[in-house]
């Protein structure tokens, strides 16, 4: 086992979380113990900066964590992960809708987890070990989809490949789009929701809200891309955050919850007629540089039920392609409060250099 310190960059959908969290996920045989141990120690730090088990961490931070510790390694029996049936590994290759050396992309069902948890058997990452092909390693989840939102969901193929996708996404040069269906029709036709989120006090983590004193910082673009009447619209989403839930959540705070999403949307998220009861949410595009050159960009077929309602509306398909991906954003709050500053600190530069100036004069 080797005794090198080791260093893991945070990445985008690891954003604001704890840093027990992040062991938990990512390291699950370091135990509790051992974390607060070299937290109370001093040996784990984030940029340098010592750290406890309950500090967030952000997205593009460098974690440093001690070599990991042999005899509680060796304590610890190896978690075997059952091996797939023909059919489950079948199932894995039917997701692939792109492939390189360096990534793969699938189309996630509806209904499929990412990732386990409590109750969950069936999941992506229960998945991969179909999609090693002729690769040296397992492939790694590089972000995660809930449960009920269908779409594009990028897998790296080595732990090189994984470091970069998380570089691109804590950097925000890579673009997620999603699609949704929505309830009525936003007044705006091209809008910025800007609201703090935080886990819903009471709910065991599982439901998050706006939070304006506790929130952490989340940031999603809504575009209108076509209209059913007033009774509800299908909507392009893009996110900058990638808080838990958030299109979820800031789709329901402005008035206008994701069809299907009763979690958040309560009983009017749903609509009459033939429209689906299931989730209207759908990763449609992902587009991210390449470790190698170039770039990713793979477009995910709509779910059954998804376009069906489409067309039970009358919208096209086409028309939500059509939207242009690059576009200048407005500045954030923060990105505003730090050219304030700048502006201000170089206004009193020039006086102190005016001021200098007139006395030398004399």
């Amino acid at each position: 086992m080797s005794d090198a310190v080791r260093q893991f960059t945070v990445g985008y959908d690891d954003d604001g979380i704890r840093v027990d969290r992040w062991f938990k996920r990512h390291l699950p045989d370091t135990s509790f113990t051992t974390v607060a141990k070299w937290a109370r120690t001093g040996q784990l730090r984030v940029d340098g900066a010592r750290v406890g088990p309950g500090d967030r961490i952000q997205a593009g931070q460098v974690l440093r964590v001690p070599p990991a510790e042999p005899e509680r390694a060796e304590e610890r029996p190896k978690r075997e992960r059952p091996p797939l049936s023909e059919d489950e590994a079948a199932f894995a290759r039917e997701l692939v809708i792109h492939k390189d050396p360096a990534a793969l992309v699938l189309n996630k069902p509806p209904g499929l987890a990412t990732q386990g948890g409590t109750k969950t058997v069936q999941h992506v990452d229960g998945l991969l070990d179909a999609l090693q092909y002729e690769a040296e390693g397992r492939p790694k989840l590089v972000h995660r989809l809930d449960k009920d939102t269908s779409g594009a969901l990028l897998v790296a193929r080595s732990t090189r490949a994984a470091a970069a996708f998380a570089k691109s996404f804590s950097s925000r040069t890579a673009k997620k789009v999603y699609w949704a269906l929505v309830v009525d029709v936003p007044s705006i036709d091209d809008g910025m929701i800007e609201l703090p989120i935080a886990k819903q006090p009471g709910t065991g983590g599982e439901k998050m809200h706006v939070d304006e004193e506790n929130g952490q910082p989340a940031r999603t673009r809504y575009r209108v891309i076509e209209r059913a009447g007033n009774r509800a619209c299908w909507v392009e989403l893009q996110p900058f955050t990638g808080r838990t839930h958030q299109l979820r959540v800031h789709m329901a705070a402005i008035g206008h919850p994701i069809v299907g999403d009763g979690k958040y949307g309560g009983p009017a998220a749903f609509l009459t007629g033939n429209i689906s009861r299931k989730m209207h949410l759908h990763a449609r595009r992902i587009r991210v540089d390449h470790p190698d050159g170039g770039e990713i960009d793979v477009t995910a077929e709509l779910p059954t039920h998804f376009s069906e309602s489409l067309a039970s509306l009358g919208f096209e398909v086409m028309a939500g392609d059509m939207m242009p991906l690059d576009v200048k954003l407005p500045p954030t709050r923060e990105e505003k409060k730090a050219r304030a500053r700048a502006h201000a600190k170089t206004v009193r530069k020039e006086r102190r250099g005016e001021r200098r100036g007139r006395g030398s004069a004399k």
